[in-house]
């Protein structure tokens, strides 16, 4: 089964006003994407604040994902952590849990030289028989994978894909020619850069906008996935007021904005996150959400 095609939500996860997790929230949220026929869901990654969850919290929720989610929904947890340990622990875990793969942010603040950065992807790879997607975000780590390590970890049997998030589509261009040969693919990780990346090679998104139109960026991949590039550029401008809405202030504010704005949840974040925003921004949240219907 490919954790690689197709658009995968990176859900958010709710909170109550007491601070702990909503449950009945995140059910509301998988339902709302399931309905739209989403290939899969991606719990605890940066959308979903694993970095302001517990290592309790972040397994309960995974646990939760997979027992909610259905049989043809796959679940693509987060489990990366700059610690390889905790990382690996978190990966056993999903895999006993029942996820369909992982999603491993590269190692943030530690800024591991090229070997480190291999040994760290291979050590989890190795040891956890699960598919891995390497998640290159430079905004949130301080550094941006390198070409040939990420081509090196393609050879991997476990590492199946990467998760790209750099903006940079010269790079994604590389990297989805330089591993044509392998069982490898290429996946966007910025929803404004999903139909580039498609273009030249890439397989698919995990997309914070999906967590509010799942319909129609299912419409837009499936559309860009099939040729008909008339319908998925006319999808892409429809959505793009959105997706800029989206990252007017640090992920997942305004999303859980947004998706409160749709009744799914509350928009409440966790500290340090805070939803005290200004109001220009909640304006253009909002407006993108009640200016773009399914």
């Amino acid at each position: 089964m490919s954790i690689t095609e197709g658009v995968y939500p990176a859900i958010v996860t709710p909170f109550g006003t007491d601070g702990e997790v909503d449950y009945d929230g995140l059910g509301n949220v998988i339902d709302h994407v399931e309905e739209a026929g989403v290939d899969g869901v991606v719990p605890c990654g940066s959308t979903g604040e694993s970095a302001t969850l517990t290592h309790e919290e972040h397994k309960k929720v995974v646990e939760y994902v997979v027992e909610e989610a259905g049989a043809d929904t796959r679940v693509v947890a987060g489990t990366g952590s700059n610690s390889t340990h905790e990382a690996l622990e978190l990966t056993k875990h999903a895999r006993e849990a029942g996820a369909d793969g992982a999603l491993l942010i590269s190692p943030y603040y530690n800024i591991p030289n090229d070997s480190g950065l291999v040994e760290h992807y291979e050590t989890v790879a190795d040891e956890v028989d699960l598919p891995v997607l390497v998640y290159n975000v430079p905004g949130r780590t301080g550094q941006n994978v390198p070409d040939d390590v990420i081509v090196e970890l393609a050879r991997h049997p476990n590492i199946v894909g990467v998760k790209e998030a750099s903006g940079d589509i010269n790079k994604i261009s590389r990297l989805c020619a330089r591993t044509r040969d392998e069982d490898f693919e290429v996946v966007s990780g910025d929803d404004s850069m999903t139909l580039p990346l498609l273009s030249v090679g890439g397989t698919g998104v995990i997309s914070v906008t999906a967590n509010l139109f799942p319909r129609r960026m299912c419409e837009l991949v499936g559309a860009a996935r099939d040729g008909d590039y008339e319908t998925a550029r006319s999808l892409h401008a429809e959505l793009l007021p959105v997706f800029d809405a989206m990252f007017v202030e640090s992920n997942p504010v305004p999303v859980k904005i947004a998706v409160e704005e749709l009744g799914l949840c509350s928009s409440e974040p966790r500290l340090p996150l805070s939803d005290d925003v200004p109001e220009e921004s909640v304006d253009e949240i909002l407006g993108a959400v009640r200016g773009y219907g399914e």
